[in-house]
């Protein structure tokens, strides 16, 4: 991956988030960074957005890199984020790694300038109008893909967003974070039929489709 210093805030979208710190790091000096991140799970928790604004309020004399980095951003510790994001300390930048667009809060992805470096990769058109989607859709969408496994499902549910993202179709906030819990729960094995069954009635339920 070729990726350039990063000299002010910016959220990265990136397929692989250790790779991308490794291509990263070298472009700065060792004293001056600081990665955020939880070593146990994939997800950024309100105790590493604590940690991150703790950080940040250390004084420094030349610009200081703070990394937030996780698959997934639990919605408390972005909200928690909000204020130090919008008006951080002198010198301090922050760069947030993810894996995926939706589980970053619009609130934050208005106001932080993003990369889209995620390699585009051949995607699987989802035979699905979602400008138009009715209860048969749905119906006859989740009786061909019943016995699909995570994998294929986090995938299909990546389509979806990708779809909707090119039909211009806006979603709020609520709905955004459907997309990124679905994700979630798959990671955990939840039946991937459910998830789907879950996600696509949520786009079917809307009040207004655009």
């Amino acid at each position: 991956m070729n990726i350039n210093k990063i000299e002010s805030s910016y959220i990265l979208i990136v397929n692989d988030i250790d790779d991308t710190l490794t291509n990263l790091l070298p472009l700065y000096s060792k004293h001056n960074v600081r990665i955020v991140r939880n070593e146990e799970k994939d997800d950024f928790l309100l105790a590493q957005a604590n940690l991150a604004t703790k950080e940040a309020y250390i004084s420094s004399n030349e610009n200081k890199y703070i990394i937030l980095c996780g698959k997934s951003f639990r919605k408390e510790a972005q909200n928690s984020l909000l204020k130090v994001l919008e008006e951080p300390p002198n010198n301090i930048i922050f760069i947030i790694i993810t894996t995926s667009k939706s589980s970053i809060l619009p609130t934050i992805f208005s106001r932080i300038p993003h990369k889209f470096l995620k390699k585009q990769t051949s995607r699987e058109q989802i035979d699905l109008n979602i400008k138009h989607l009715d209860l048969k859709d749905v119906y006859s969408f989740l009786k061909d893909n019943q016995r699909i496994n995570k994998n294929e499902a986090k995938k299909i549910v990546e389509s979806i967003l990708f779809k909707i993202n090119i039909q211009n179709i806006n979603l709020n906030q609520e709905e955004l974070e459907v997309f990124s819990d679905s994700i979630k729960l798959l990671d955990l094995n939840s039946r991937p039929i459910n998830v789907l069954t879950n996600l696509l009635l949520t786009i079917l339920n809307r009040k207004e489709i655009k």
